[in-house]
């Protein structure tokens, strides 16, 4: 991985050494449709060229969804300038989330309907493995090209603290063979005495706490990892936690609404060496735009 202060790729709108801006995905159908990215870069490579011009880091949420690929791993390194790098997003059933049949790999299925929601509880451990393997398989390339700084594990709101949550956490970072990130849902994890048991557990494995801006969670601001932290921003949508995707995340950021979170990354940036600054509230080009405005704030004296 490089180091946190490598100068950002040309093009990109400044921001103090050590935080890197962007956004949760640069394919969403909603960007691709809202005409952010200009003419002659809508095709898969220019997108993310123009969004490597524009940005530092992006999430790849396609991975919770699906198996990463090396072959698109090895097109996304050629397809994006040095210094820039990608947060890999945990495959749903690795992080306890159900994940339709056929999203596994056509041998580890069972023998059910290709739509069928499957609980990451039902697979078996053997499968998890080859799950695993696979995964590490796909995000190579990236690995070995300096251009993956970690695995973010986003764990869902019925993931209460525990041992099995713990244990979770522990296979994640087992199973990702690079350094992952933690992101809680489940209120427990905020409040007390267990907030400072949690951040205790993740700085002594130097796991970043992600922290978050959205409706129903507190903005718990944490580095416990000497070399990384994440904030992601989810929006304010008063359809959080219900409805389809698109309302959960949909809300535009305005600058009253970013402006307190500045102090806290930059308090962030002065205990780690790198800070990923996340947009996904994927309404047309509200996250681009919203990342955008914080840089400009952060880039305040």
């Amino acid at each position: 991985m490089r180091s946190a202060h490598t100068p950002a790729p040309a093009g990109q709108t400044d921001t103090p050494a050590g935080i890197l801006m962007g956004t949760c995905s640069w394919t969403d159908p909603a960007l691709v449709a809202s005409g952010w990215y200009p003419r002659g870069h809508r095709d898969a490579e220019g997108r993310l060229r123009h969004y490597a011009s524009r940005f530092s880091v992006v999430e790849t949420d396609s991975t919770y969804y699906a198996l990463p690929s090396a072959r698109n791993s090895r097109l996304w390194v050629e397809r994006t300038p040095e210094g820039f790098t990608f947060d890999m997003k945990a495959f749903a059933p690795f992080t306890g989330h159900p994940v339709r049949a056929r999203a596994l790999p056509p041998e580890l299925r069972p023998p059910v309907p290709p739509h069928t929601l499957i609980r990451a509880e039902k697979l078996s451990e053997e499968t998890t493995r080859e799950l695993w393997r696979r995964f590490r398989s796909g995000i190579e390339p990236l690995r070995a090209a300096g251009r993956l700084t970690s695995v973010l594990c986003q764990f869902p709101p019925w993931l209460a603290p525990g041992v099995r949550a713990y244990d979770l956490i522990e296979q994640c970072r087992a199973g990702a063979g690079v350094p992952v990130s933690v992101e809680f849902r489940h209120p427990g994890w905020f409040s007390e005495p267990q907030l400072p048991d949690t951040l205790a557990h993740l700085k002594q494995r130097d796991i970043p706490w992600v922290a978050v801006d959205a409706p129903t969670l507190p903005p718990v601001v944490h580095a416990t990892s000497s070399l990384l932290s994440v904030v992601r921003f989810h929006g304010r949508s008063p359809s959080w936690g219900t409805g389809s995707k698109e309302a959960r995340y949909r809300h535009r950021y305005a600058p009253h609404e970013l402006e307190p979170w500045v102090p806290r990354i930059r308090a962030l940036a002065r205990d780690t060496e790198r800070v990923h600054v996340l947009f996904n509230n994927c309404c047309s080009d509200a996250a681009v735009r919203a990342a955008e405005t914080m840089s400009g704030l952060l880039a305040e004296v």
